[in-house]
């Protein structure tokens, strides 16, 4: 019996097999590709620009300003979903797929899912070369799009329609796969995407991928139980691998059950609730005391769901109890490895679940638990005072803009950040009430992402309050996607924090001897430095000029106000400070390792390399 086929192009046969992608976790089902984005020219306009007018019945299309920005769209949607559900982004050639390379490496170091659909050259070469080409001498097979290879989990260039079927179901394992995710990339050549095949009907069919839950194996789980039970002064690392397996009520049973004190990654933070007994707030160089110091004295450290980053580790200096051992629970054995640790490479659902019943009956010493709460409290009033804005009348502080916040948000409202000071701030101090609230891009730590996020995430939770954090300097690498948030009507609130500059590379920079030189938005004086007055720039009339309703705030008093009118508001709203920039969030708890000039001239720099040799002298290597 001859099976149905269907005569459609490449690109038409593509969108319809997207439209009919789902997956299932714990029994609950949803579409793995809820929509696309895209910004149409040479190399997708007739291809997938025709394709989506075609089945625009079937597939969603959001129009974006900037590729990069779309890719930072994507991933914050993904991400508050869940990893169960993503979206794809099509491009033209040329351009429009070398800047998808920022937001794909975003999205793979960060273990999300987003599908990438660049334009390529013609496969049959017809015109050879032709518009936005790269002729490569010796490889003619090269296209600008190879330099998404490194940063995809899954690349494939389709050079002929028959070979879309197996490519884009193995992409769709790739991004369903909770150990393998990330950005996945079908280059589509322009020729191919108009190519019409007769496709079999199995190929539309609906498919379900199902988001597998690895459990444990017996003997590792025996293993860390054991390495558990015969710790003194365990802690646990949450990163974001619990989030990813809506793992938050596991953790939260193991430590009620064992008093384990939880710390977290910037992705982990929110893993339990800030006022639950055993949270003891961020880990690493941008951690609490608290949390600092009990992984400096740590017998035992659980990581749970992390990679282990140089920031969580403090570049390896963090773990200082001459007998410290890790274990690993991660879903991918490449992670589990790290530190030399006791691997348990299983679904974190799974894993704690399995060890809170491993562990029955054990808890730590009384006194372990008494001595981290005292820290909790201690580090509360830390907290409490950098928030604290006592006079409404004065110009506030960044921790004083992050205060007036949280006392205007609720429990799900989301608050995205990623790069300069404010993730720092935001790891020390920002009471995280619900598992979804704290939204931090910190694998690859990417300026301008916020915005971008902002608008994927309120279109995965329409009816959540969003809020992305901007400094000036970030504001500056990406605001297109506010045109984005107008013409789709979400109501985005952009907190806009102007303190003339590079606030985080500017502290950095001193610390490191190179003494704040082109960290600050200042007119060039005389001597060639930028030291002069402020620039004259006014980013609150952008943003209005890119259709935000502008809020504009001078005292914590006028903040307050503004945040909650930006709020209640339906439309997309920017609320504009500019701060003290006096910096008032406790100083860093633990190293950061950025090399500084071994000889030099000038005595900054002198000094720092001193200061930089006393703490590399620290490191070690955990065999």
């Amino acid at each position: 019996m001859s099976t149905p086929t269907h005569r459609l192009t490449t690109a038409q046969a593509l969108v319809r097999f997207l439209a009919a992608q789902y997956t299932e976790r714990d029994g609950v089902r949803q579409r793995l590709i809820a929509g696309t984005w895209g910004i149409f020219g040479h190399g997708n306009v007739a291809g997938m620009g025709q394709a989506l007018v075609e089945h625009a019945h079937a597939m969603p299309y959001h129009q974006g300003r900037n590729e990069q920005a779309m890719v930072h769209a994507a991933v914050g949607y993904a991400r508050q979903r869940g990893r169960l559900s993503a979206q794809a982004v099509t491009t033209s050639i040329g351009p429009g797929a070398t800047n998808l390379v920022t937001g794909a490496a975003l999205a793979t170091i960060n273990r999300l899912p987003v599908l990438l659909l660049p334009g390529d050259y013609f496969a049959a070469h017809p015109a050879d070369p032709l518009l936005q080409q790269l002729e490569h001498p010796v490889e003619a097979d090269v296209s600008v799009n190879d330099t998404l290879r490194p940063v995809s989990r899954y690349f494939d260039r389709i050079t002929r329609p028959e070979a879309l079927i197996a490519s884009a179901l193995n992409a769709m394992r790739v991004l369903t796969d909770p150990a393998e995710t990330g950005a996945v990339t079908l280059a589509l050549p322009q020729d191919v995407q108009a190519e019409a095949h007769d496709w079999p009907g199995e190929f539309f069919a609906e498919r379900v991928w199902r988001v597998r839950r690895p459990a444990p194996d017996p003997v590792e789980l025996a293993a860390a139980a054991d390495a558990i039970r015969s710790a003194s002064r365990p802690l646990i690392i949450a990163g974001g691998g619990v989030h990813h397996s809506a793992a938050e009520d596991a953790l939260r049973a193991l430590a009620d059950a064992t008093g384990i004190p939880v710390a977290s990654t910037q992705a982990g933070k929110g893993s339990l609730r800030y006022d639950h007994p055993a949270d003891v707030g961020g880990i690493g160089h941008t951690g609490t005391a608290v949390a600092d110091q009990l992984a400096r004295t740590a017998d035992l450290v659980i990581g749970v769901g992390t990679r282990h980053t140089d920031f969580t580790t403090a570049s390896g200096t963090l773990f200082q109890n001459p007998g410290v051992r890790f274990v690993n629970l991660n879903i991918t054995a490449f992670d589990a490895h790290k530190l030399a640790a006791t691997t348990l490479v299983c679904d974190a659902r799974a894993g704690l679940t399995a060890l809170t019943e491993a562990l029955a009956g054990h808890r730590v010493d009384a006194a372990y638990e008494a001595e981290y709460r005292a820290g909790k409290e201690r580090w509360e009033r830390v907290v409490e005072a950098a928030l604290r804005a006592d006079d409404d009348s004065a110009v506030p502080t960044q921790a004083q803009v992050l205060g007036a916040l949280d006392a205007v948000v609720g429990d799900e409202d989301v608050v995205i950040n990623a790069a300069g000071s404010m993730p720092g701030d935001l790891h020390k101090l920002w009471r995280a009430r619900s598992p979804r609230q704290y939204h931090l891009e910190y694998g690859y730590s990417c300026m301008g992402y916020e915005i971008p996020a902002a608008v994927g995430v309120q279109q995965a939770a329409p009816d959540t309050p969003v809020w992305a954090l901007v400094g000036d300097g970030t504001y500056l690498m990406m605001p297109t996607e506010i045109v984005t948030a107008v013409q789709e009507g979400l109501p985005v609130n952009v907190v806009l924090v102007q303190n003339h500059g590079y606030a985080s590379i500017g502290g950095l920079s001193e610390s490191v001897g190179a003494e704040r030189f082109g960290t600050a938005y200042r007119h060039r004086v005389a001597d060639g430095s930028f030291t002069g007055a402020p620039l004259p720039v006014d980013l609150a009339a952008n943003a209005g000029s890119l259709g935000m309703d502008v809020l504009r705030a001078k005292t914590v008093g006028e903040l307050r106000e503004a945040l909650r009118t930006a709020r209640a508001s339906d439309r997309p709203t920017c609320v504009y400070v500019e701060t003290d920039p006096a910096p008032t969030a406790p100083p860093a708890e633990a190293w950061w390792d950025v090399p500084v000039a071994e000889v030099a001239g000038r005595e900054p720099a002198v000094l720092a390399r001193e200061r930089y040799d006393r703490e590399a002298a620290r490191r070690r290597r955990h065999l």
